[in-house]
């Protein structure tokens, strides 16, 4: 199932760790809802750094969210968060062409200068621009 142009929806719930313990990482129609506006903001990101995005982790139910020990909290959870890398890219130039950009993000986090999290909200977008260095 295409979510948009470029990302599709197994992509965006893909997870070795919930394949390994057997978690069922499928979500829900508002939360596919929900993939679907975080991939139009993806779509955005991939326009603006002229490149794909890698996708490392999407969509988290609850039990995988638990599993490798996200914040009880994590966009991820709804369906409004994803991290991803880009081929040739630093994360750092990534993180900032994304602040710089038009982009209706709410979050964009530079983590542990390995990859992007970015993430949509239900609510104004916030336009956080943060750093995560240490767990």
């Amino acid at each position: 199932m295409n979510l948009s142009e470029h990302f599709t929806l197994q992509e965006l719930i893909e997870s070795p760790t919930a394949r390994k313990a057997g978690i069922d990482n499928t979500p829900d129609a508002p939360t596919i809802a929900n993939l679907q506006r975080l991939c139009q903001l993806l779509e955005g990101a991939r326009e603006l750094v002229g490149a794909p995005l890698l996708i490392s982790s999407g969509y988290r139910c609850p039990a995988l969210n638990r599993l490798i020990g996200g914040a009880d909290n994590s966009a991820h959870v709804q369906g409004l968060a994803a991290d991803f890398t880009v081929v040739g890219l630093p994360p750092r130039q990534v993180v900032e062409l994304i602040a710089d950009s038009s982009l209706a993000f709410d979050q964009v986090i530079l983590e542990f200068d390995r990859w992007v999290h970015v993430a949509v909200s239900a609510r104004a977008p916030r336009r956080q621009v943060l750093t995560l260095r240490k767990g």
